[in-house]
């Protein structure tokens, strides 16, 4: 068996999720009602059995530190490790100037692991990977760099690196973030393209050459999708690994990812996991999202006088005390208390939050510890709400941490 060394870039600043990340990393933003973003790409390694993990962390990483000690700590017995690296500046005096310099700034951590091979991943998209397919297909192709790609729209191409692959699988062609009227469409099919999800798995020692080479190219962004990527495929053995491909038991057939880097698509992706058919599955046995669960009690439902608790299609967590409200199509985190006569729908709760009386919610997204006074109505008038809120561009209105709303 091949030694596996996985390096999870973890320092996204994430300001298109403001202000989520206001105090917080983008890994580290809450998902689903018990998750942070970054337990998705540790559950692809530790369900795969690859436990040989650095974490490279920069921005504001105090909330992540804290979640990773708490939900991902391994015993010092055996050789396997999840281990937060933060930025050290090791190299120079500046921080991380881009993925490949991340990696680069941790040169000396690949070179003691004497590992085969680095798979090097992304910490802020929902999927299920089981990384240990991907790393066989690298190791049959004997490949110098494989990366994982999966077709989108062609109408999203300028958010992705967009490539193109002949019969057997090679890259054959790389554009880092094309105006969509640019991009290669996958042939026999113009509506789409076929992008990089950020997902590389390299030969050691041709990572390691290849970062020495950018580090002293003056004019190099430092970038994996800018530099190393174009700089490589039309030199080496780059092979693309189709995501559609990597089956996991109890999943749906077609493979289910999402970038979650804009409000919009955050909220979407809590909506996908309230479909009638969930495009990934919070229940599977065989691939089970680890995380940290506080030690609280189960929810709480109750009826107040002529005010029934009425819930649909909806998710509530551990701790939450529903008190005479209605839900419909949200997601509640962590101890969401809400009062009597409350109407809450399409809405996400991070946690912690205290809704009173009378109040109506509508596609609102309230980070943790916010308490909403009673009778206050917040998503029916966005005009108004511009004035008080981050509003989204589809209309979601989102309530920063720790805030109380409506009280004198």
């Amino acid at each position: 068996m091949a030694d596996i060394l996985a390096m999870i870039l973890a320092g996204g600043e994430g300001s298109r999720l403001f202000p989520l990340t206001k105090n917080r990393s983008k890994p580290a933003v809450p998902f689903g009602g018990n998750y942070r973003l970054v337990d998705f790409a540790l559950n692809n390694f530790v369900n795969a059995d690859l436990m040989k993990i650095y974490i490279l962390t920069q921005f504001k990483s105090q909330s992540l530190n804290i979640h990773l000690r708490r939900a991902w700590r391994l015993s010092g017995i055996s050789d396997r490790f999840i281990e937060a690296i933060p930025a050290q500046q090791r190299v120079n005096k500046n921080w991380y100037s881009g993925t490949a310099d991340a990696i680069y700034q941790n040169y000396r951590f690949i070179e003691k692991s004497k590992a085969d091979h680095v798979c090097i991943f992304g910490s802020d998209h929902i999927y299920k990977m089981d990384v240990q397919q991907m790393v066989d297909h690298h190791q049959q192709m004997d490949a110098e760099l494989t990366v994982a790609a999966i077709r989108v729209q062609k109408s999203q191409a300028h958010h992705f690196g967009i490539i193109e692959i002949d019969d057997a699988g090679h890259m054959i062609g790389f554009a880092e973030k094309p105006n969509n009227d640019e991009a290669k469409t996958i042939p026999g099919d113009p509506d789409h393209v076929l992008a990089s999800m950020g997902n590389y798995i390299f030969k050691t020692d041709i990572l390691l050459n290849a970062l020495e080479k950018d580090a002293l190219n003056e004019e190099s962004s430092h970038d994996f999708g800018k530099d190393i990527i174009p700089t490589m495929f039309p030199q080496g053995k780059v092979f693309v690994y189709n995501f559609n491909d990597n089956k996991i038991p109890g999943e749906p057939e077609n493979a289910y990812w999402r970038d979650v880097g804009t409000i919009d698509s955050y909220w979407e992706a809590h909506m996908d996991l309230l479909n009638d058919d969930q495009p990934i599955s919070l229940y599977n046995k065989n691939w089970p999202l680890h995380t940290y669960h506080p030690p609280l009690p189960p929810a709480t439902f109750r009826d107040q006088g002529d005010s029934e608790t009425r819930v649909s299609k909806s998710h509530i967590g551990a701790g939450s005390y529903i008190n005479g409200a209605e839900i419909e199509n949200s997601i509640l985190g962590f101890r969401s208390h809400l009062c009597t006569e409350v109407k809450v729908k399409g809405c996400v709760f991070l946690g912690n939050a205290k809704i009173g009386k009378g109040a109506r919610l509508t596609n609102v997204i309230l980070d943790k510890n916010v308490e909403i006074a009673p009778n206050t109505v917040i998503g029916e008038n966005l005009e108004e709400d511009r004035k008080h809120f981050t509003v989204s561009e589809n209309g979601i209105v989102v309530i920063g941490k720790g805030s109380r709303i409506g009280f004198a």
